[in-house]
This record gives C-alpha cells, sequence and structure tokens, in this order.
C-alpha cells in the first residue's frame, strides 16, 4: 500500500459504519476497557508528577549530585518523547492490546526494579526504561478506547481518559508527599508493582484485539531513525538550554540538527511505500489543529504550573502536601470538567469547548500573573479552579480531534502525535517560561537588593543569588540577623512574583493564540467509520 492509498482512503467520506454487536461478557465490554486502560494510564500519569517530590530524598539517600538528579526526569522524559510515534506505530502494527500489555508489565517491572537499586546510575537506567515502556502503554490506550467506542461514545470515553490523567498528576505531588514522609523514597515507584499487576489481569481478562483491516505490514527503519534523531535533538535541546543558554551555540547546534532531521524525515515519507507517519495525515486541517492546541495548551498549562509549585512551596512555605492540597480545585476541576466535556462535545462539537476552554485558560493565567507574596487561598482557589475548567475540554476535545480524524489503521501513530505533543509542549513551557522567569529575575534583582539597601553583592554572588530567587527561595545566609533576613526574603519574593507574573503573562499569551487555532477544529470524520468496522 502506498502512502498515496493511505492518504486517500483518510480524505475520502467514511461509509456508514454497521452497527457492533453488543459484548457477550467481559471482554470487550466498552465501559470495563476503558476501566482496564484507565488503570494502566493513571500509573503512568501518576509518575510524570509523584517522582519530583521523591527526587531530595534520593539525591540524600544515594549521594547523588543535582545534575544525577536532574537525569532522573530528563532520562525518563527523553525515552517517552522519543519513542511516542514509533510505539504508536507498533501498536497499529502488532496490536494494542498487546502494546498496551507489554507496555503495563515493562513499566511496572522497570517501576520495581528502581525501589530496588542502591545505585543513582540503576536508578536513572531504569528510569529510562520506564519511559519506553510508558511510551508503548499511553498510545495504546487511546487506539484501544478507539477501537472500541462508537462515534458517540468515543467523547465521553476519552474525557473519562483525561479525567483519569489531569487526577493523577495533579494528585502525585499529595500521594507522594505521603509515601516519602511516611514511608520511603522507594514506596513512590513499588506502588506501581502491584498497580500494573491489577492493570495486567484486567487487561488479559477484559481487551478485545482490535485489527484496523489496512493495519501496517511493515516497518519504515529509516523513518524511525530519522524522527527518532529529530526528537532526541529538539528535546535535548530543551532539556540543555536552561544551563547551556537560549544564546549558546550547543542549544541552536541542537536545534539546527532537529530541524534538518525533520525535513529528510518529511522528504523520506513522501516517497516511501508504507511510511512511519503518512504526511497526508496534516492534510486534515482539523487533526493539525488539534496537534498544534495540544501543544500550546501543554506550554501554557505546565510552564505557568510548574512556577506556582515554587510560589505555594517557597514563597508561602507550604509542605509539599499542603501545596498539593491547594491545587485540589484544579484537580477536582478536571476530574468533574473531563466527562462533562465530553458529553458537551459530543452534543455541540468540539470547536466551541476547546475555544471556551482555552479562553477561560488564558483568564486563569492572567489571574494568576496577578498574584502576591500575600495572596489569600481563596483567591488562588479561584484561578487554580477556573484553570481546570479550561483545561478539561482542551484535553478531552484535542485528543478526540487528533485520534478521530486519523483513520483506524493509524489510531496508535495519532496517540502518539497527542502524547508527543503534550510531552513537548510541556517540556517547551517549562523551558521558555524559565527562560522568561531567569530574564526578569537578573534584570529587576540587582535594582530591588539595592533600593532596599542591603549589603552589595560580588557578581559572583548576584548570580548565585539569583538562581536561588528563580525557584522563590531567598538567599539568606547562615546566622543573619533576623531584621535583615526579613529584608533579604522581602526582596526576593517580590522578586520572584515579579518573574511568575511575567511568565503568567506569556502563557496567557499563548492560550490566546490556542483559542484561534481551536476555532480550525472540528469532529473526527473517521470516528464512526473506524468504531465499526474495528469490532471483532
Amino acid at each position: 500500500m502506498t502512502s498515496q492509498t493511505t492518504v486517500d482512503k483518510a480524505d475520502r467520506a467514511p461509509e456508514p459504519a454497521a452497527v457492533p454487536a453488543p459484548p457477550k461478557g467481559l471482554r470487550g465490554h466498552p465501559w470495563l476497557t476503558l476501566f482496564s486502560v484507565a488503570i494502566g494510564v493513571m500509573m503512568v500519569a501518576l509518575d510524570g508528577t509523584i517522582v519530583a517530590i521523591a527526587n531530595p530524598a534520593i539525591q540524600k539517600d544515594l549521594g547523588a549530585s543535582f545534575a544525577d538528579v536532574q537525569w532522573i526526569t530528563n532520562g525518563y522524559f527523553l525515552a517517552l518523547a522519543v519513542t511516542l510515534i514509533t510505539a504508536g506505530k507498533l501498536g497499529d502494527r502488532f496490536g494494542h492490546r498487546q502494546t498496551f500489555l507489554i507496555g503495563v508489565v515493562g513499566f511496572a517491572s522497570a517501576s520495581g526494579a528502581i525501589g530496588l537499586s542502591n545505585s543513582i546510575a540503576l536508578v536513572i537506567t531504569f528510569r529510562v526504561f520506564q519511559g519506553l515502556f510508558g511510551a508503548l502503554l499511553m498510545p495504546a490506550a487511546l487506539g484501544v478506547l478507539r477501537a472500541t467506542f462508537p462515534a458517540e461514545k468515543l467523547n465521553m470515553a476519552i474525557g473519562i481518559w483525561g479525567m483519569v490523567i489531569g487526577a493523577s498528576t495533579a494528585g502525585g505531588p499529595i500521594l507522594g508527599g505521603l509515601l516519602v514522609e511516611h514511608v520511603s523514597w522507594q514506596s513512590v515507584f513499588f506502588i506501581n508493582v502491584p498497580v500494573g499487576v491489577v492493570a495486567l489481569v484486567l487487561g488479559l481478562v477484559i481487551l478485545l484485539d482490535h485489527r484496523a483491516e489496512n493495519a501496517p505490514r511493515s516497518f519504515d527503519i529509516p523513518g524511525i531513525l530519522l524522527l527518532s534523531g529529530a526528537m532526541f535533538c529538539l528535546v535535548w535541546a530543551i532539556i540543555k538550554a536552561p544551563t547551556w543558554g537560549w544564546g549558546d551555540g550547543r542549544t541552536w547546534m541542537f536545534i539546527a540538527v532537529s530541524a534538518v532531521c525533520f525535513a529528510v524525515f518529511a522528504y523520506w515519507e513522501a516517497r516511501v511505500a508504507e511510511p512511519l507517519i503518512p504526511l497526508g495525515l496534516f492534510r486534515s486541517v482539523s487533526l493539525t489543529a488539534g496537534v498544534v492546541l495540544i501543544m500550546l495548551m501543554a506550554i501554557a498549562f505546565m510552564g505557568g504550573l510548574f512556577f506556582v509549585t515554587f510560589y505555594l512551596q517557597n514563597v508561602h512555605g507550604m509542605s509539599p502536601i499542603d501545596a498539593g492540597l491547594h491545587l485540589l480545585p484544579l484537580t477536582g476541576m478536571m476530574i468533574v470538567g473531563s466527562p462533562l466535556a465530553g458529553a458537551l462535545i459530543t452534543k455541540l462539537g468540539p470547536r466551541v469547548p476547546l475555544a471556551g476552554g482555552m479562553v477561560c485558560t488564558a483568564v486563569a493565567m492572567y489571574g494568576m500573573s496577578t498574584m502576591e507574596a500575600g495572596t489569600g487561598s481563596g483567591i488562588m482557589s479561584v484561578w487554580f479552579a477556573l484553570l481546570g475548567l479550561g483545561l478539561a475540554p482542551v484535553m478531552v476535545g484535542a485528543t478526540e480531534v487528533i485520534v478521530g480524524n486519523a483513520p483506524m489503521e493509524l489510531s496508535g501513530v495519532a496517540g502518539g502525535l497527542q502524547q508527543a505533543a503534550m510531552q513537548i509542549g510541556g517540556s517547551l513551557g517549562t523551558a521558555v517560561l524559565g527562560a522568561v522567569m531567569a530574564s526578569r529575575v537578573d534584570s529587576d534583582l540587582a535594582g530591588n537588593w539595592a533600593a532596599a539597601k542591603l549589603p552589595p553583592l560580588t557578581p559572583a554572588q548576584l548570580d548565585q543569588a539569583s538562581e536561588a530567587v528563580q525557584v522563590g527561595v531567598a538567599p539568606v545566609p547562615p546566622h543573619t540577623p533576623a531584621a535583615l533576613a526579613e529584608k533579604i526574603t522581602s526582596v526576593a519574593h517580590d522578586t520572584f512574583i515579579s518573574g511568575m507574573s511575567a511568565a503568567c503573562l506569556v502563557a496567557t499569551g499563548v492560550a490566546v493564540v490556542a483559542v484561534l487555532v481551536a476555532l480550525l477544529t472540528k469532529r473526527g470524520s473517521n470516528a464512526e467509520a473506524g468504531a465499526g468496522a474495528a469490532h471483532v
């Protein structure tokens, strides 16, 4: 089958779908299938934030350096982001059920191995394996849902799927804080083992092996290598930019290599018989808009939320558990809003809910830009709740737009695109908004320090103070008199708030652009045909 053939099939209007026969027993039951994949997805989503709470304890217990601890996160993220689309293709080729189950077993096993590790090198190594198996699991979950649910119920299913991801992501710091404080850092990883066992058993009993008629039969090895190289160089540049600097030649060298790899990849994909990603997918304006929208949403959300955690813990002095509890309005609105968004999108289509969600996100980010050191919990809760209300329809609707506008035989690739866009967007948000924060702090700190008539700092001391202030920490030397310490803390927090405000305003602008992108979306044109054809 040629690339053009795949494109033509994607562009033709779908034929009326046959009504799937009601499932008999447990296997293939749509809502039990959703519950089964949600358990596996919860394990991966939870791990995205729960580990951050364990990092200080890991560093102390294993004698790791700060760079080592960074690689606990970076190794996982690199492996996940680089392999997501390829992993989705594996699901399309061998079946999403098998890919999902392998991902569950591998992720849980790697988690258990991390808990048993006695060196930072082993922790990082098994975190990479976690990322690889997580990449198998996430697109496969979407592929299973796409094949199982008829078009009229797909949005609701993805809504609940999004609710699980949102709740797990936001609940990670709370659960992580409880486990690290009352058990051990190893328990943060060991908890995935019983969850993985439950997901495996449910998957074996409930999940049905769906195979699209036009599923790929070969692998585009050059395409995989080119795409993996492009993604690696892009993600590596994003990871290292805060250390090297965005103006550094090394940062732009990796970005340039990534761009070249993407260009060669596009050239190759247009000519190979069975491409990794048929470029005709992006002739769907709606699918392309969905990918861009997911990325923009992640930039605004993850970038803004990154600084909010520092704001709560270092400016307000909250413990990780308390900070997590203060984010419950965000979590709660995502839990409540995601299934409601699914129902609303089913009734109205995605365009209005998606645009409305990004408007809410923009307003929430603007509100967060107005927060000060003394802002109370009530005001914070309003902005956090509004952010959750805005994110819910975007998470659900953009996912359905991407997966629903792809042909059934490419549902795994579409799921990989969705996840890759979210991962890259989140990383870009943290890096770019981090650069905004650093720039504002660097420009304001010296003046604020002098205006407060504090003892002058040498250039080296100012650089050290700036690094501390960028995460909301007051650079108070030991044995500093209380009155002087209070003044230093006030300057540090005011400067941090100024940087956070600038970062949130940039996130607001990104969300406004996303509103315009949302207006280009429409309901998945292939969803109904795919839902009927895939039932066996």
